[in-house]
């Protein structure tokens, strides 16, 4: 079972697998410090200053707290603001993986391309030609 468990692990699936889940984490980390930090305020500025994050609407009587942890502490709140910035993060998010898809596709295609034009065979001269050559090495041996 162990020799089985380092064969699964040693593939190259897996460990692409890996590094992708830890690069993935990372770059989420990357976007959500964009949203979070560069565009949202710029948003925030450009629709009066507010900032998306703390709207909430208490869904208890108890909850008087102006900020959103502040009232998450009182009792529930429904946290539109924090949705909304939660969907623009993945909005990014998807975007730049598309873009990203988008480039290494591509960068693939050009590759194939030059490997097929690389290995398409010259096409054999026509019927006359290849007559003419003949007789010229024909002639080039006597």
């Amino acid at each position: 079972m162990i020799k089985e468990f380092q064969e699964f692990i040693a593939k190259g699936n897996v460990m692409d697998l890996a590094v992708g889940v830890i690069i993935g984490g990372a770059f989420g980390l990357i976007v959500s410090s964009l949203v979070d930090d560069i565009i949202m305020p710029v948003v925030g500025a450009i629709f009066g200053g507010f900032d998306f994050s703390n709207y909430f609407l208490p869904l208890s009587s108890g909850v008087t707290a102006q900020s959103l942890a502040a009232a998450r502490e009182q009792g529930a709140v429904f946290a539109y603001g924090n949705f909304i910035t939660v969907v623009i993060n993945f909005l990014i998010l998807a975007w730049i993986i598309f873009l990203m898809v988008k480039a290494v596709n591509n960068m693939r295609r050009r590759i194939e391309r030059q490997e097929a034009a690389k290995e398409t065979p010259a096409a054999p001269p026509p019927a006359d030609v290849q007559l003419l050559t003949e007789i010229r090495d024909l002639l080039a041996k006597n």
